[in-house]
């Protein structure tokens, strides 16, 4: 087949998205389809132009990655590095080179990644591309409005609630918030902004620096724990996968760099945790409509609860990644892995 990966794009996760890419192209290739690695926000060239034979020099047309940064890109200077400076976000013949393409594999994280924006575009474009559909990509995306899909459909997820800048040191009173609590960005990824408050006087530091990535935060409990993850794939629970980084949370620097957290899958935990964890991610995919693949992040309380905290669309696919590792603990390789994500996605297409 002819696939175009689409990568980067301007959220916070750019480079992370990157690598995804990257990783994905190479195991396609591997698996003798004709693949475009593609930055959507760049795009080829500085203008439209004929793009008719591109698949057939699909190697020598397709972008060069380097390593993950420690820290986010400055998504300013990735801007200004656009030579046609288009308010467009769909860099120059992206969009003719996924309509030429047998499917296109969305690598893209972060906003306009992950939020059904570009899934939206592509259905009135007639473009197929790999993951969940538009709607339940957006309520997956917005943590606030996941909460509420998760309590109607019994899935347990920590209290909080949601914050804009503008209200949020009357709502903090008035819910009579306490700490330690967990802040974050509403619909951000990677762990980008996010911090645990311990003391009181940490609060409005931990705010300003959500606020620097979005209008609206989360404001949650503060599970004290150990911390999982479950990707479910076609309805199905991979094996569960445990997080325990080196230093601090797992936060953007200890999810990508190497050796900074120590990951076992499958997790050290008794049967009947795994079991009811795998279950209840099945039940939050499924809470938000959520079809092909997605990965669910979890808390295990000291006490044994188990909380959901969040449900990512379009998982890392990167050295580090979790559900790789998953994947080969049920005894799937990366190839096979990418390759079975772009067939249960073209499923969607059939009929």
């Amino acid at each position: 087949m002819d696939i175009v990966v689409l990568a980067g794009g301007l959220s916070a996760e750019r480079d992370v998205s990157l690598k995804t890419g990257d990783m994905v192209a190479g195991a396609l290739r591997r698996n003798g389809h004709r693949v475009i690695l593609a930055d959507v926000f760049m795009g080829y060239k500085e203008k439209e132009e004929d793009i008719s034979d591109l698949f057939a020099q699909s190697e020598q047309v397709s972008i060069t990655i380097t390593d993950i940064s420690e820290t986010a890109p400055d998504l300013a200077r990735i801007r200004a590095m656009r030579k046609d400076q288009s308010d467009c976000f769909f860099g120059p013949n992206i969009i003719r080179m996924c309509q030429m393409a047998d499917i296109v594999f969305l690598a893209l994280h972060g906003e306009n990644g992950e939020n059904g924006k570009i899934q939206a575009a592509f259905d009135l474009l007639g473009i197929r591309y790999t993951g969940s559909g538009y709607l339940s990509s957006a309520l997956a995306m917005d943590k606030g409005i996941a909460k509420l899909f998760f309590r109607e459909a019994g899935v347990p997820t920590p209290k909080g609630i949601k914050l804009s800048k503008a209200e949020w040191n009357d709502r903090f009173q008035k819910e009579k918030l306490t700490v330690p609590c967990v802040v974050k960005p509403c619909c951000g990824g990677s762990s980008i902004g996010v911090s645990i408050v311990q003391d009181p006087e940490e609060f409005e530091a931990a705010l300003k620096q959500a606020f620097l990535w979005e209008e609206e935060v989360i404001i949650e409990d503060y599970i004290k724990g150990r911390e999982f993850s479950v990707a479910v794939i076609a309805g199905r629970a991979l094996p569960v996968i445990e997080m325990a980084p080196i230093e601090g949370f797992y936060d953007y620097k200890n999810k990508y760099k190497s050796g900074s957290a120590i990951e076992t899958c499958p997790a050290q935990i008794p049967e009947a945790i795994t079991h009811k964890m795998q279950e209840i991610a099945v039940a939050a995919a499924n809470a938000l409509g959520i079809d092909t693949y997605s990965r669910m992040d979890f808390m295990l309380s000291e006490s044994g609860e188990i909380f959901c905290l969040e449900a990512n669309t379009l998982p890392g696919m990167t050295p580090t990644s979790l559900i790789p590792q998953e994947a080969q603990a049920a005894g799937m390789d990366f190839c096979s892995l990418c390759e079975w994500l772009v067939q249960i996605s073209l499923q969607k297409y059939e009929g």
